[in-house]
């Protein structure tokens, strides 16, 4: 057990799970565990406090559990900033002094080097004054840390300056787009005029984690550099007060579908798709099997009463206008226990109008090039070694631009012979660098996108590199096979 005190509103979460895995010292028995944000993503209103241990990375007794020590590296969070990679083990040297330490990249593209014993950070890390809510009920922490090294290996600040669009006309759209969402500044917490997400909700940093190189002392992580905008809005008292067919689908919505489809059930690109015009693509029966079990990106949503998936599926297909189906979801919401039912999401005044890229009509990034990048991070000096492009665009390269790299989900994988082996990107393909000066030494194509960090294996005295090739997300095709390569 972690030792804290838990007030009432903590027994209403969930959240603070280590769902991007764990790192163990087995020589000092530790085990590493960075932990996701307490549930309730964007409005913390009724989880007062900094919200411990979400957003940590916690030391622990491996044999017995007991709690050795922790860092909080978001307070109270309210921009979905859980820790999203598994923590790094090195050796590094700092000031003359050999240190075993333990690095942990951020969504926000920061990285947090402790020691592995102590806690103590290695570099100093400063409380920062970040800007109050103007939502009523809001309480945000007042400060967030920011380490002064190692260096960040995104960019922090997206303002005016950094929008880009190919074309003048482009250009001006974006402009136009940007002036719709008020604030820009970091840690800026949600409004309803709008904030933006820089890095985005997926990173900087992702799951794919870092790579490190055990006898230099150098991480190399890739990150995507891309805004994303975050707007709140009232929950509509007609999502609480109305208890008909269409009211009650209305309020199930609301609570599990909004954020990612939108308060207009438009959608947001390939990954988040548009309801509308549902009964004209899908069957009942299909969509019914589809809340049930998910499909994509989307979870299966197995919490939900019998009545409320009536109620949804009704307000989705317009079942509430076609008989003899209205009689069939009415009875199923009498039966039901929807009129009854309170969940933490009722408490909940505001909600979100989804997860919004800032992208033009073509789905290109609004923001100055690079859109990906692959890093190298001394993690002796703190400094940035070098920074470049990460995947591309084949069309573009046509037209004459150079790299812009791309998206990325997956991480890197560094040999002792020099190379940095990767995939991760949208033109599917994956790449070996030199780890000295970031060059592209190899390319090749893959069936599908490698959203996943590559392995390497040894077999009858030969070397291998594998990459599963998943693809599906950002509007990727999907792929089910892995692929391994090797020298002839």
């Amino acid at each position: 057990m972690i030792p804290g005190k838990i007030k009432t509103p903590g027994k209403k979460f969930g959240g603070a799970n280590s769902w991007a895995g764990m790192s163990l010292d087995e020589q000092k028995g530790i085990l590493y565990v960075p932990t996701g944000s307490i549930g309730g993503d964007f409005y913390g209103g009724i989880r007062k406090g900094q919200n411990l241990f979400g957003n940590s990375l916690i030391a622990l007794d491996a044999a017995t559990g007991k709690y050795r020590w922790h860092y909080q590296v978001v307070h109270h969070d309210l921009w979905d900033r859980d820790l999203a990679a598994n923590p790094n083990l090195v050796t590094i040297r700092r000031n003359g002094k050999k240190i075993d330490a333990v690095a942990q990249i951020t969504k926000h593209g920061y990285i947090f080097v402790f020691d592995r014993t102590s806690g103590q950070p290695v570099f100093p890390i400063r409380e920062v004054p970040v800007p109050p809510s103007d939502l009523p009920g809001e309480a945000p922490w007042p400060t967030q840390p920011i380490p002064d090294l190692p260096e960040p290996f995104a960019r922090q600040h997206f303002d005016s300056t950094q929008v880009w669009g190919l074309t003048p006309e482009k250009q001006q759209a974006l402009m136009e787009k940007f002036r719709q969402v008020k604030y820009n500044a970091p840690f800026t917490p949600p409004s309803k005029a709008g904030v933006w997400i820089f890095p985005g909700f997926d990173g900087g940093g992702e799951w794919g984690g870092a790579a490190v190189d055990p006898e230099t002392g150098i991480l190399y992580v890739n990150s995507s550099e891309l805004p994303w905008s975050l707007t709140m809005i009232d929950v509509p008292a007609t999502q609480t007060h109305d208890r008909s067919i269409k009211g009650v689908g209305k309020t199930v919505y609301g609570k599990y579908c909004i954020s990612c489809h939108g308060a207009t059930l438009k959608g947001n690109g390939p990954s988040y798709p548009s309801l509308l015009d549902l009964d004209k693509k899908y069957t009942q029966d299909q969509v019914q099997d589809i809340i049930e079990h998910g499909k994509n990106m989307m979870p299966a949503f197995t919490q939900l009463e019998p009545s409320e998936k009536q109620a949804l599926l009704a307000f989705l297909l317009h079942l509430e206008d076609k008989e003899p189906a209205s009689g069939a979801v009415a009875k199923a919401i009498t039966a039901g226990k929807t009129d009854e039912k309170k969940s933490i999401l009722d408490e909940v005044p505001y909600t979100m109008t989804g997860y919004n890229r800032f992208l033009d009509n073509d789905g290109y990034p609004g923001i100055k090039p690079p859109w990906g990048t692959l890093n190298a991070v001394d993690l002796n000096s703190g400094k940035l070694l070098w920074k470049v492009p990460l995947g591309e665009y084949a069309e573009l390269r046509k037209k004459g631009f150079p790299p812009t790299g791309t998206e990325n989900y997956g991480g890197p994988l560094v040999t002792k012979g020099g190379l940095v082996f990767i995939a991760a990107t949208k033109d599917e393909k994956i790449r070996a660098f030199d780890k000295t000066s970031g060059k592209v030494l190899w390319e090749a194509a893959l069936p599908a996108a490698g959203y996943a960090t590559p392995a390497t294996y040894m077999l009858n005295g030969k070397q291998y590199v594998v990459i599963a090739c998943g693809g599906g997300k950002i509007g990727s095709r999907s792929g089910d096979s892995y692929v391994a390569f090797a020298l002839p």
